[in-house]
């Protein structure tokens, strides 16, 4: 059977990077509004597929000094880069709701290897409207940034780039409903659909 398809929720999906200040501390920075695609089966992790796309211009170190040093031609480049990609080529389960995901990133006009480390945090109907189907996840990897061709100030900006990936999935609308997912809704409409009692009905 083949596994679902799944679509990348922007909103809720957070790329974060971790990089050395001149070895004073590790400046942080996030970028939101990642968006993709995802085929997954909890079950059967070698069905994996990702293609899934990060804005660079969307780039926030909590400075807009920095966020524009950071996007300039020296380091991502990103008028002529705007977008980073991954494409997975492999999902290796490492123990359980956990994989070892490797695929290609394209930075900065550069191709290379990325492997992540991720957990499956939750995949259950969303709590809220329109209570769609929703997987979760953590991911971790790590970077060498001159791999990738950024090598501008090697004195204040580590080599070493620590990411950290929290991001959620919607079940996509074309893909077929789960039973039991089907089960859960059902008893759900049908709790809804039952009147509610009148004080002292039951006396």
């Amino acid at each position: 059977m083949d596994a679902p398809t799944w679509e990348l929720d922007p909103v809720h999906t957070r790329v974060m990077f971790a990089v050395s200040h001149a070895g004073f501390s590790q400046a942080l920075g996030t970028v939101s509004g990642s968006t993709g695609t995802l085929t997954f089966d909890p079950d059967d992790w070698q069905q994996t597929r990702l293609d899934a796309t990060v804005p660079l211009e969307r780039v926030d170190l909590g400075d807009p000094s920095w966020n524009r040093a950071t996007l300039a031609q020296r380091l991502l480049d990103a008028q002529a880069h705007p977008l980073a990609r991954f494409t997975s080529q492999s999902a290796i389960p490492t123990g359980d709701g956990k994989a070892r995901v490797c695929g290609e990133l394209t930075l900065h006009g550069v191709t290379r290897p990325l492997c992540m480390d991720v957990t499956v945090n939750a995949i259950k109907r969303h709590p809220m409207p329109p209570f769609r189907r929703t997987a979760g996840f953590s991911a971790t990897a790590m970077l060498s940034r001159s791999d990738f061709g950024i090598t501008a100030w090697p004195s204040v900006i580590g080599d070493e780039v620590t990411i950290r990936i929290e991001a959620e999935a919607v079940r996509s609308r074309s893909a077929p409903a789960e039973p039991e997912f089907e089960a859960e809704a059902e008893a759900e409409a049908e709790t809804k659909s039952k009147p509610e009692l009148e004080p002292g009905a039951l006396q």
